[in-house]
């Protein structure tokens, strides 16, 4: 009896060790940041003063620094058009200022359907499906991208485990205590391993936000990709 009670507590912590490895080895392989909204200042910016896009997190940098504030994270916020403008909805500071997308039947990512809407209510985060966005009169921010990664909890249907489609890609998921997890992979990842990350973090719901142009900004994690050629642009300042 004791040598089968020794051999399950051997089997037990031969299990914890390697679930706690491969939650390692998983995080090693991206870059991500949490953002709690209720005590971070998060903005979306496309366009500076002078109508101009900032394209890259150097010019947004420099622009926060000239006006006194500091880029704390940075992270391209969506997929754009060859002129740089936001494919689908896009509002900034409660102004729509590209419309909803509702296309069904098209090529290319954004429109694996499902797709959908990252958006932030005064001090909530909210990610949904498309179909199941309603306009509010208090959304502060917006971007459409595609497809989701997470629905509920479930990897999105279309999504093949072991597919050879790889690419750097990042996205965001809200985590159970309702923070913002922003996630990019440091190397490339298929569709299906890049949603399990996030639904190994308990993230309910997951939006992809972009491809092989994906960049982050973090140096507290000494990661500073400051180039780039983005239309949305999604940030912590201070």
């Amino acid at each position: 009896m004791k040598n089968k009670y020794s051999l399950l507590v051997l089997i037990y912590f031969i299990y914890i060790g390697f679930s706690y490895s491969q939650k390692t080895n998983n995080d090693t392989k991206f870059i991500s940041y949490e953002v709690d909204l209720k005590n971070q200042q998060l903005h979306f910016f496309w366009k500076n003063r002078n109508n101009k896009n900032y394209e890259s997190f150097q010019k947004l940098k420099k622009a926060l620094n000239d006006d006194g504030k500091e880029l704390i994270f940075a992270m391209n916020g969506g997929m754009y058009k060859k002129d740089l403008s936001p494919q689908g909805l896009y509002i900034e500071n409660s102004i729509i200022k590209s419309p909803l997308d509702t296309i069904q039947n098209a090529y290319g990512n954004f429109y694996l359907q499902p797709n959908g809407i990252f958006y932030i209510t005064q001090n909530t985060p909210h990610i949904v499906t498309t179909k199941n966005f309603t306009f509010e009169k208090n959304i502060i921010y917006a971007t459409q991208s595609g497809p989701m990664l997470l629905i509920e909890g479930k990897v999105h249907e279309k999504f093949n485990q072991g597919s050879p489609n790889v690419h750097i890609r990042n996205g965001v998921g809200i985590l159970p205590n309702g923070n913002l997890l922003f996630a990019m992979s440091k190397e490339r990842i298929n569709f299906y391993d890049f949603a399990s990350y996030f639904k190994e973090k308990g993230c309910k719901n997951a939006l992809y936000l972009d491809g092989f142009v994906s960049k982050t900004y973090l140096p507290s994690k000494s990661w500073e990709q400051i180039e780039g050629n983005f239309g949305v642009i999604i940030a912590e300042i201070k």
